[in-house]
């Protein structure tokens, strides 16, 4: 009788156990889990620590990048100016690299000024959209030229409010 009661206890713990367990994903025919992607910037925290730029999410396609990178066939890197202390050497020099299109990238990037298409030869650059916000909400977008600068926010006059960058769209 001891060893039935026993038995009954057992089994009731075992079920309370299970019953709170967390549920789990399950495995695909191949042993894995699947992956669910939210897009978010690896290493995003690490990387404003370091350079005070807050990336938030994007496709893979335009990361952040060595501004000392040299071009390859006419296509270099991105290159934002901010009168902030931000990037790598905190200079206000931030840049990003364009590895297929189409691209996006989300992020935040304050008192920018100017930014400079990756292409360093004739026809060579992409085609890049940036959309811009002042510190009231005032949003615009801007076609960046791929072969030079174009200057945003302060960089066009000197009365102009400030621009904060928030995203980075990239195309052929």
């Amino acid at each position: 009788m001891l060893l039935a009661a026993t038995a009954v206890t057992a089994i009731a713990t075992a079920g309370t156990v299970m019953a709170q367990a967390e549920p789990t994903t399950a495995a695909t025919d191949d042993g894995q889990v699947p992956a669910v992607e939210d897009f978010a910037y690896p290493d995003a925290d690490r990387i404003f620590t370091e350079t005070g730029v807050r990336l938030i999410s994007g496709d893979g396609h335009i990361l952040l990048a060595d501004c000392s990178t040299q071009p390859v066939n006419g296509i270099g890197v991105m290159r934002v100016r901010s009168s902030e202390s931000v990037g790598v050497n905190r200079d206000g020099r931030v840049c990003f690299r364009i590895t297929g299109t189409p691209g996006v990238l989300q992020l935040r990037l304050p008192v920018v000024y100017e930014i400079r298409g990756d292409g360093y030869a004739p026809d060579a650059g992409h085609v890049v959209k940036a959309l811009l916000t002042t510190d009231s909400g005032t949003q615009t977008t801007v076609d960046v030229n791929p072969r030079a600068s174009t200057p945003v926010g302060v960089g066009i006059s000197p009365g102009n409010p400030p621009t904060t960058l928030l995203q980075l769209t990239a195309s052929s």
